[in-house]
C-alpha cells in the first residue's frame, strides 16, 4: 500500500509540497506539486489536473496564509496531471505569473494542452529561474515524454525529478534510449534528496537511480541474452516474452510486450540487434556484427 501523503507539507524551509488530490494508479496518491522560495514571489512547480477544486482550494490557502505571489509556474512536462492545472491557477491571479514549459521534438504532437491566450514561454537546458531564496535550474531530460525537464534547487542541491523517477516503484517512458541517457544525467548531479512528481521523497537518491538504470539494464541483458540462443532465428516481441517473462501471468504478456518493444528500439539504435522484416511482420535478431 502506497505511504499516505498529506495534501500540504512543508518539506524545508524553501519547499512546500501542495498534493494535487488527483490519486490513481498511474499518479499514485496524486501529482505533487511544489510552491518554492522564501520571499513573496515564489516558483509553482507543476499543476495537477483541471478542475480539481480541493487541489486549487488547498493551493490558495497555501498563498494566502504565507502571504505570496505565484511569479512563475513550470511544468515539467505536457501530461495532464502535471500541466492541467494551469489554466485555473493563471485564470484565478490578478497579477498573472510566467508559465514555462520546454517545447515537445519536431516528431512530437505539438504543444497544445493549454487554451492560446494564456502564453507560454519556452524553457532551455542550462535555464535559471530566480524567486527570493531560491534558484531553480533546469535540465531537459527527455525520455518519459520529449518535453520533460526536471529542475534542481541550487542553494539545497535538491532535485525534483517530475516523472524520471518517482517515489514509489519504476517510471513509464516513451523513448528507453533517451531515458537511460537521462537517468545517468540525473545520477552526474548527485542530488541530495529527490523530490519526485509523484509518490513521497528519496531520501537516498543515488541508491534510487542507480536502482532505475540497473533493472533497465537487467531486462535488456535478459533480452540481449535470448536472441544471442536463438542465433537463427528471427523473434518478435511476444516470442521474447515467453521465452523471458516466464513468471508472468498470461493476461500481462501485451504489457510485457510494450516493455520489451521499448527495449527493441534501445538495442536497434545502438546496433546491437537487427530489425527485420519477416512476411511482412516486424521481427529481431542478434547483431552478430556488433560490438559486444
Amino acid at each position: 500500500m502506497a505511504a499516505v501523503i498529506p495534501a500540504v507539507t512543508k518539506l524545508s524551509s524553501q519547499v512546500i509540497r501542495i498534493l494535487g488530490c488527483n490519486p490513481g494508479p498511474m499518479t499514485l496518491q496524486g501529482t505533487n506539486t511544489y510552491l518554492i522560495g522564501t520571499g513573496r514571489n515564489r516558483i509553482l512547480l507543476d499543476t495537477g489536473d483541471k478542475d480539481v477544486q480541493e487541489y486549487q482550494k488547498h493551493l490558495s490557502e497555501v498563498v494566502q496564509s504565507e502571504k505570496v505571489n505565484i511569479e512563475h509556474i513550470v511544468v515539467t512536462h505536457w501530461h495532464h496531471d502535471h500541466i492541467g492545472g494551469v489554466e485555473n491557477i493563471y485564470g484565478s491571479i490578478a497579477a498573472k505569473p510566467l508559465i514555462w514549459k520546454h517545447k515537445r521534438s519536431s516528431d512530437d504532437s505539438p504543444d497544445s494542452e493549454l487554451p492560446t491566450e494564456i502564453p507560454i514561454n519556452w524553457l532551455s537546458d542550462g535555464q535559471e529561474i530566480k524567486v527570493e531564496g531560491a534558484t531553480v535550474k533546469v535540465h531537459h531530460t527527455p525520455g518519459h515524454t520529449t518535453d520533460h525537464v526536471i529542475l534542481t534547487l541550487l542553494e539545497e542541491n535538491i532535485l525534483f525529478s517530475g516523472d524520471c523517477i518517482l517515489g514509489e516503484g519504476t517510471a513509464v517512458f516513451e523513448d528507453l534510449y533517451t531515458y537511460m541517457k537521462s537517468l545517468n544525467k540525473i545520477l552526474e548531479l548527485k542530488p541530495r534528496v529527490i523530490y519526485p512528481g509523484h509518490g513521497n521523497v528519496v531520501e537516498e537518491p543515488i541508491q534510487k537511480i542507480e536502482y532505475y538504470i540497473a533493472h533497465r539494464n537487467q531486462r535488456e541483458e535478459q533480452i540481449l541474452g535470448a536472441l544471442k540462443n536463438n542465433l537463427n532465428k528471427q523473434l518478435n516481441e511476444m516470442d521474447l516474452v515467453k521465452l523471458i517473462y516466464t513468471e508472468t501471468p498470461e493476461h500481462l504478456w501485451p504489457a510485457a510486450a510494450y516493455n520489451v518493444n521499448h527495449h527493441l528500439t534501445k538495442l536497434t539504435k545502438e546496433n546491437k540487434i537487427k530489425c527485420v522484416t519477416v512476411d511482412g511482420e516486424t521481427r529481431w535478431q542478434y547483431n552478430v556484427n556488433s560490438n559486444l
